[in-house]
């Protein structure tokens, strides 16, 4: 009884409704011998025999009886949480919708899908996280992390989905007033100034400091830090210099923070921000409009963030 089928629960009450195993086939549409086969299941997993031949054809049994009254239900409740399932309406949905990001993504996703949902789905909720790798892998599997948005390089496995929304560069930041002028840092001023390094939550910086790597280039790093939000203060009061991606040197310049871009003396590879989900809500309702209301409002083609001036390195 443990895993029981639902399927005998419909043949039960087929075969009550009908009046014998023939007619209970054609009502449910599969072969004679599926349906005494059926018959003969649920008479050893009930012990009883459940239906009595009679010359007005199969009468229940009062077991019978009382089953056909709890199958009828159950079979009710799960149609209708089928069909629940099946057509999710942002109008009326009070669920919170979690995103796994980092505190640039942020900055970048949720201001956009904060106000689409206000019209949208105006009775949900949002809540933003950042966790270590292995949590949001975690958060993704058991549904408490409906999608991870940004950049996830260790989200790799057969068990997730992706989906790619653009691509970011990097740039640097310096003070507005700072003796370096124009939109570009020289290979030999990068390595004189003093540098700013960001070790956050976030992955996107990885990218970065594994060029420079590859590259051997060696920075005179007077200052670590893994807040990206403390950056526009130290930069603005010093000679500093910091490298971070675009869409957050954008975002400091235009908010009049006391700082400037420049473009990087180096080629360095973007930031590919993708969209992830398990595969065991790739088929969820909730989880599908989600997702399409992140790749309608984020692309190469809305991205507010991308790099339309000189003020960013391009790989």
């Amino acid at each position: 009884m443990r895993h029981f089928d639902l399927n005998l629960l419909r043949v039960l009450v087929a075969i009550h409704d009908e009046g014998s195993v023939s007619a209970a086939a054609l009502s449910l549409r599969i072969s004679q011998p599926a349906v005494s086969s059926a018959l003969a299941r649920l008479r050893q997993a009930i012990g009883d025999s459940l239906f009595v031949k009679t010359s007005r054809g199969m009468d229940p049994t009062p077991r019978a009886l009382s089953l056909v009254v709890a199958a009828r239900d159950i079979l009710g409740r799960v149609g209708s949480a089928i069909l629940e399932k099946s057509a999710f309406n942002p109008l009326t949905c009070q669920e919170t919708f979690t995103f796994a990001m980092s505190d640039i993504g942020e900055m970048v996703f949720l201001p956009k899908i904060v106000e689409y949902l206000q019209e949208h789905a105006p009775n949900a909720g949002v809540r933003s996280t950042t966790l270590p790798p292995q949590q949001v892998d975690q958060g993704l599997e058991n549904g408490t992390i409906d999608l991870a948005v940004g950049y996830f390089p260790d989200l790799k496995r057969s068990n997730f989905y992706q989906q790619r929304l653009f691509t970011h560069h990097f740039t640097c930041l310096l003070r507005s007033d700072h003796p370096i002028r124009g939109t570009q840092v020289s290979l030999k001023q990068f390595l004189k100034l003093g540098h700013v390094v960001v070790k956050a939550e976030g992955r996107s910086q990885e990218i970065f400091e594994r060029h420079l790597e590859k590259m051997r280039i060696k920075r005179r790093i007077v200052l670590h830090t893994p807040h990206f939000m403390s950056i526009p203060i130290i930069i603005a009061r010093t000679d500093l210099i910091t490298t971070v991606p675009h869409a957050l040197g954008l975002y400091l310049q235009r908010s009049r923070a006391g700082v400037k871009m420049a473009r990087p003396p180096l080629d360095i590879p973007p930031v590919l921000v993708k969209q992830h989900w398990h595969r065991k809500f790739h088929q969820d309702p909730k989880t599908r409009w989600l997702r399409g209301v992140v790749s309608e409002l984020f692309n190469d083609e809305r991205d507010e963030w991308r790099d339309e001036s000189a003020g960013a390195g391009r790989g």
